[in-house]
This record gives structure tokens, sequence and C-alpha cells, in this order.
């Protein structure tokens, strides 16, 4: 799995117990890269364009035991454990990936949708959606970037 999850994934939709209908107009397209290191971990840089500026972050996700699971490397002793599962991809069109954060009064869930490109078919964003719902969430804690005039050959950042 992990050669093959290698490489760039655009960021087609998320949802999370902590997104609301306000954060929609908060998420521009944006790229996330896997980049496996020493064939044992994967590190994760995202760019978003935001007006002119470009943001980046970066983490480092740690395998476990289980293929497609990981636990994202925390610096510091107080930081939050998260867990990161890979629930389902086909390598070359979509990924779905679930993160739970667990902070010290509750939990916090994210599923991303992940695609090679930026038009993904309706049943795979209806996976997405079933899949988030399972998760107890609403259709408000779906959000997904606004792609109408983006160019598929712009470059972000």
């Amino acid at each position: 799995m992990k050669r093959q999850f290698q490489g760039e994934w655009f960021v087609l939709g998320l949802a999370g117990n902590t997104y609301s209908i306000e954060h929609r107009s908060l998420l521009n397209p944006y790229i996330t890269s896997f980049e496996l290191k020493n064939n044992s971990y994967f590190q994760v840089t995202n760019s978003m364009t935001r007006g002119k500026r470009c943001d980046t972050w970066s983490y480092t996700l740690i395998p476990t035991a289980k293929p497609g699971q990981f636990t994202v490397e925390n610096k510091g002793s107080g930081a939050d454990k998260e867990d990161v599962q890979v629930i389902e991809t086909d390598y070359t069109n979509f990924s779905l990936v679930l993160s739970l954060r667990k902070t010290s009064s509750y939990t916090i869930t994210r599923v991303s949708l992940l695609g090679r490109n930026w038009r993904l078919t309706r049943k795979i964003i209806e996976r997405f959606i079933c899949f988030g719902k399972a998760q107890k969430l609403t259709k408000n804690n779906f959000i997904f970037p606004d792609v109408t005039d983006w160019v598929p050959e712009q470059k972000l950042c």
C-alpha cells in the first residue's frame, strides 16, 4: 500500500464534528502530498493558496501494526493523540481517510475525500457522505472546496 499511496492528492471534501456551514468559505482547493521516507513512514505536506499567500503545514504518519493505519507523530508532551486510517482507496482515483484526534475532553472526527484529480464520480462522493454519516456527522459537518473557477492546470503555491 505504501508505495501506491505516495504522491499528490487533491482534497475534494472534508467532514468533521468541528466543521460547520460557516467553514465552507474558508476551504480553498488544496493539495496534500504523501512522501514515503525510509520505506517506513509518510511525510505529509499540505499546500493551500489563500489570496496571494501560500499556506503549508506538515506532519509525519507513523504506521501501526495494522495496514492502512497510522499515528500522527506529535512533538511535545502535551500533544493530542491522533490516529489516521485509510478507509478505502483504489490508489489511482480516490481515497477516504478517517482521522480521530483525542483531546482531554472529546474526540475530534475528520473524514477526508482525496482524489488524484479535481473530479470524482457521484458514486464516490456518495460513499464519502455515507461514511461521514456513519461517523455521526450531519450534512452541516460537510464542506467542499469551491472549484468552480479552478483551472486544473493551475499551480497551487
